[in-house]
Order: C-alpha cells, then sequence, then structure tokens
C-alpha cells in the first residue's frame, strides 16, 4: 500500500492519459481518503496470498477488474457520446438510478479506478517483475476495449440504419467475447518469466497466409 500510495504521489509528474486522470484524487482529501480505502481492499487481496505465485496471479485479476471497470468512461470519451445516447448508455449500465447521479458516481469511479490501474502496473513491472503486465496485458485491455465499444454501439442503435450497420459487429461478439475468455486464461496460467517472449501467437498463432485485420469498430 505505501508502494501504491507513492505511485498515486507520482502521477502528478508524468504524462500518460491515466497518470492525469489518477492524479485528480490528490485534488480532494476526501476523495483521496476514499480510493486509499477502496484501493487497501484491493492489495489485500494480493497480500493476503501466502505463496509469491498466487500473488501474482491475484494481482493479474485485479488488473482485469479495473480494465473492466475503465471501459465505461473511455467508451464515452472515445466515441464523443452525449445527449440521448450518452443517458441510453447509462441506462444500460445504472438501470432506473437518476441520471445525473450516475454520471457522478461513474465520474469518480474512473477516477479512482485509474489510480488504482497505475499502481498495480508499476507494482506488476517493477516489484513483481511480471511479465504479464507488458505485452500480454497491454493486449488484452486493447481487445477488452475493441469488445467493449462493440457490445455498446450495438446496444445503442436505434434507427433502423444503425441496426443494420451493426449486423456484422453484433455477429462478432461472441467471438470477442470467447477471445477474451482465451486471453485471460493463457495471461493467469504465464509464468512470471516466461522462456519465450509472449506474444498473441500465443493465443492464435497466425500462419504466412495470415494478418492482423483492421478494427470494424473505428478508429481510437
Amino acid at each position: 500500500m505505501e508502494e501504491s500510495e507513492s505511485r498515486v504521489q507520482m502521477s502528478a509528474f508524468q504524462h500518460t492519459k491515466a497518470d492525469t486522470v489518477a492524479s485528480r484524487i490528490l485534488e480532494s482529501p476526501a476523495v483521496y481518503s476514499s480510493w486509499v480505502a477502496e484501493h487497501d481492499l484491493l492489495m489485500r487481496g494480493v497480500s493476503r496470498e501466502g505463496r509469491f505465485a498466487r500473488q501474482v496471479v491475484a494481482l493479474r485479476q485485479a488488473a482485469f477488474s479495473l480494465v473492466h471497470r475503465r471501459a465505461m468512461m473511455e467508451y464515452i470519451r472515445q466515441r464523443h457520446l452525449t445527449g440521448r445516447k450518452r443517458m441510453h448508455l447509462f441506462s444500460l449500465f445504472y438501470g432506473n438510478r437518476d441520471y445525473c447521479n450516475a454520471v457522478l458516481l461513474e465520474h469518480h469511479n474512473f477516477v479512482r479506478c485509474n489510480s488504482s490501474y497505475v499502481c498495480t502496473q508499476h507494482i506488476g513491472e517493477h516489484l513483481m517483475q511480471d511479465a504479464a503486465f507488458e505485452e500480454p496485458m497491454q493486449l488484452y485491455e486493447e481487445w477488452f476495449a475493441e469488445y467493449f465499444r462493440g457490445f455498446c454501439d450495438v446496444e445503442l442503435a436505434v434507427t433502423e440504419e444503425e441496426q443494420q450497420r451493426m449486423g456484422p459487429v453484433a455477429a462478432l461478439r461472441p467471438l470477442l467475447k470467447h477471445r477474451l475468455a482465451e486471453a485471460r486464461a493463457a495471461i493467469l496460467a504465464m509464468p512470471e518469466h516466461p522462456d519465450k517472449e509472449w506474444r498473441e501467437v500465443t493465443i492464435r498463432k497466425p500462419n504466412g497466409d495470415t494478418q492482423r485485420m483492421r478494427s470494424i469498430f473505428g478508429q481510437e
């Protein structure tokens, strides 16, 4: 926890997108205290594991949860979502909760999650020296963002034209969800220091006739 708090203090001097958001918790003692309590529970879930190997797995699982919890606000920013579309999105995840209350809740959640995200990345890479926090976790985050964009784009398609355009995306969602499950399993199972460099080929090995396809969900 001490290492996490030191890393958050450093976020004010870093220039990554996650650090910029994370540094906002330093602006309010109340928000900072709320984050400390929440992050402490997250880290206790890691530290209570008796063996180092199990702590590594627990930290990876914590990182997955933070990637998921950051996704909604990331989607809103990427899609520049406003008006009825934005209200519809919040109703999907918050039901009948008051819209303004839901927006505030999600924003605060996003700030706290970014703070915990930079901490787990720091601990995984620099303290545990876990290779999973390099390319594998970055790839998982890209794939989850792609899946989440597809899910939301389909759910927010209202007009007949929008629904027709999202037809191929809707058909791909089960495949993208399965790809995520495979990636999570592969990352959780990998050793801290793999013998070979971990790449996308670990999950779906390409051959000479295959190439990475352009995303159908649009550019970030």
